[in-house]
């Protein structure tokens, strides 16, 4: 399965177009084909996982594990001065794309186990997705469209997990990111759906711009577009210091649009306008965390060009660590449960990209993993509320309370994913999150420890706000909230028991460091710092974290002192008004920047349309007048009919000269005959 993982991005791609073209004519319209398809697709990322695990189980064991691998045939073994020695290299497969100026451009697949985590998290989510929507989107005005694009979203994701070039990847990149701008605006009619759409697009497309340079920059640095190659040019110190650190700029900015990090962050909350599930799927598995994976992907270009090694303060963990805290706060004066889940998901990002930006690899893409169970549960369990609850409604705090008397099963899944968001032992999201704050730690990123502390405070507190106006208090929507169908409680407990248990596969206190093991790069990947479990981190992050859901149970649950804060102190209040603006970035950016930008350009494009457009096309107007009159005047009037007319005159006086001949009296003929022979006969005489 693993040198025929190209099947797995196949064959939801395929689907794809089978929905389309059938889907309508189908039992279920053509929902059937995206879950087979992605099932299909899940169950060979699992034999894949199965199979990479026994691969570097073979080779861990071994002479006889060595030659257990061997037989598998291609390139098992490889040594690496950056990778620590012998370990497993990726599985690779290569073809001609397509040859331009004497450069083949490739197309093919590299699985090794980055690759084979997120072809993992990707399918389980999505199938989860698919299976949910079932429920969720039925009656849906174009429910074949959705399931269409549903599918193709996760074939693009894949390939872009999948990829074994830069080219490739930026395919996957872009794929994914027009069929975020479709489901988004899966809702089209309504204009506020669009214009979220649109937003989504362009914002994106900012920082895509810094990805292709990048790509270009890495291209010219390494001569090559490999993404092993790149990363063994970087790390070999044969590429100048100089040129890695544009091209890990120019990549930065790639993930700053495509992973929602400041200040492009802007874009991410307006996409709630999108159905539910595919604000899960855009949110946990595709998308958002595309920027993460190609951080991870190219992490030597980032290692030498920001210098991780040397400790200090650097550029991606500075953007990861902003982020970390303007998400949080923003996600405390949010009334749209999605959008405080939304926001979160900006927080966690920024985790994600700080922890990389720290040295804190197999951190980073063990909280990418952790995270896309409980935020995917997370954002089903908000839209099981909308579905059965609120009646559509996302508004916490006029559409719900109450619901968890209604809604147990919704409820306590909803609980599960909050407590894992938040860190709290022994749940998924504290073993990662705690992992990164060791690393950085041990890494003389002290600065950094303390942002994420003050994270996950604000984290567990935000959440502990929305479980309350979700469940707690009295039910404020109408109607007769029950319980959703299975179709949607069954996910929510999947995804529940893999927030729990997922993170026991990397449990540094117990032993356990699987994630690193199998999944970390052993080639072309540089000597990263694996930190011991310490106790007093740990407990300094449940610490931080309860006193985070303390703080908000004292303010919503027992409306104690800091309930009145807002009202009793102006710069609080002038602060929750910053924040409820939302910074004022998108007043910056649509009525500074792009007005800026726009009103010149529209008052240029006004007087070249009066004086350009307009004036041409009144010029040819006025010159075809003056050009229709100097026909009608002198080539009609007095040349055409002129000539006409002199014609008739002349041939009128011809006539009259003519008819003094030919009168018709026989008299005056005989008179003119006589006088003719008369004249010709003097002639005669005299002339002879």
């Amino acid at each position: 399965m693993l040198r025929n993982a190209w099947l797995i991005p196949l064959v939801p791609a395929v689907s794809f177009l089978l929905i389309l073209l059938f889907g309508k004519r189908l039992p279920r319209k053509g929902s059937e084909v995206g879950i087979v398809a992605v099932g299909a697709s899940l169950a060979m990322a699992i034999v894949a996982l199965v199979q990479w695990i026994d691969r570097v189980n073979g080779a861990e064991g071994g002479e006889q594990g060595g030659h257990a691998l061997r037989a598998l045939g291609r390139g098992l073994m490889a040594t690496t001065e950056h990778g620590g020695g012998e370990g497993v290299t990726a599985v690779t497969a290569h073809h001609t794309w397509w040859r331009s100026g004497g450069f083949d451009f490739g197309v093919g697949i590299q699985i090794d186990g980055l690759a084979v985590m997120m072809m993992l998290v990707v399918t389980v989510v999505s199938f989860l997705v698919h299976v949910y929507s079932t429920s969720y989107m039925e009656g849906d005005r174009r429910f074949t469209h959705y399931y269409a694009f549903l599918s193709l979203f996760t074939a693009s994701m894949l390939l872009l997990v999948v990829a074994d070039n830069t080219v490739q990847l930026l395919v996957g990149w872009e794929l994914v990111g027009l069929c975020s701008f479709v489901l988004i605006g899966h809702w089209w009619e309504e204009k506020p759906n669009s214009d979220a759409a649109l937003k989504a697009f362009f914002t994106t497309r900012t920082g895509d711009v810094g990805l292709l340079v990048g790509v270009i920059v890495t291209f010219f640095a390494a001569g090559t577009f490999g993404i092993t190659g790149i990363n063994e040019a970087a790390l070999s110190g044969e590429v100048s210091h100089t040129l890695l650190l544009v091209g890990a700029a120019c990549l930065l900015v790639g993930i700053i649009g495509k992973s929602g990090q400041f200040p492009l962050h802007t874009w991410l909350p307006d996409a709630m306008a999108g159905p539910t599930p595919v604000s899960a799927l855009i949110h946990a598995a595709t998308m958002v965390v595309a920027g993460v994976y190609l951080g991870g992907r190219l992490y030597g270009v980032f290692w030498e060009g920001f210098s991780i090694g040397d400790g200090g303060v650097n550029a991606m963990a500075l953007v990861g660590g902003v982020t970390v805290l303007i998400g949080a706060a923003l996600a405390f004066v949010q009334a749209d449960i999605k959008k405080v889940l939304a926001y979160s998901t900006i927080s966690q990002l920024g985790y994600m990209v700080m922890a990389l930006g720290v040295g804190a690899w197999t951190a980073a893409m063990f909280h990418l993993f952790t995270h896309a169970f409980f935020k995917a549960l997370l954002f089903l369990g908000a839209g099981s509320v909308s579905h059965s609850g609120s009646h559509h409604s996302f508004d916490m705090k006029k559409d719900m309370g109450g619901l968890r008397e209604h809604m147990p099963q919704t409820f306590w899944t909803f609980v599960i994913g909050s407590v894992a968001l938040a860190g709290i032992f022994p749940f998924a999201g504290f073993w990662s999150k705690d992992e990164i704050l060791a690393t950085a730690g041990q890494s003389g990123y002290d600065l950094f420890v303390v942002v994420g502390l003050v994270g996950a405070l604000m984290t567990a507190a935000y959440m502990t706000r929305c479980v309350y106006l979700t469940f707690f208090g009295e039910y404020r929507g109408h109607g007769h909230p029950h319980e959703s169908p299975r179709a949607i409680t069954v996910p929510l407990w999947t995804l529940a028991v893999l927030s729990v248990g997922a993170g026991f596969i990397n449990a540094e206190a117990f032993g356990i460091a699987k994630f690193k093991d199998w999944f970390e790069p052993q080639v072309a990947f540089p000597g990263v710092t694996h930190p011991e479990f310490e106790v007093a981190v740990a407990l300094i992050s449940v610490g931080v974290a309860l006193l985070g859901a303390g703080l908000a149970y004292l303010y919503y649950w027992r409306r104690t002192w800091p309930s009145t804060l807002t009202t009793r102190s102006r710069a609080a209040r002038a602060g929750y008004v910053f924040l409820e603006n939302k910074y004022y970035l998108d007043h910056l950016y649509t009525g500074v920047v792009v007005g800026a930008i726009k009103s010149p350009i529209a008052r240029a494009m006004y007087w070249v349309n009066q004086r350009v457009i307009d004036g041409a096309v009144d010029g040819a107007g006025a010159g075809a007048r003056r050009a229709a009159r100097v026909a009608y005047d002198i080539v009609d009037q007095q040349g055409v009919d002129g000539a006409i007319n002199g014609i008739a005159v002349t041939t009128g006086r011809t006539g009259g000269i003519l008819r003094l001949a030919q009168s018709g009296r026989l008299q005056r003929y005989a008179l003119v005959l006589f006088a003719a022979v008369g004249l010709l006969s003097l002639a005669l005489v005299i002339f002879t």
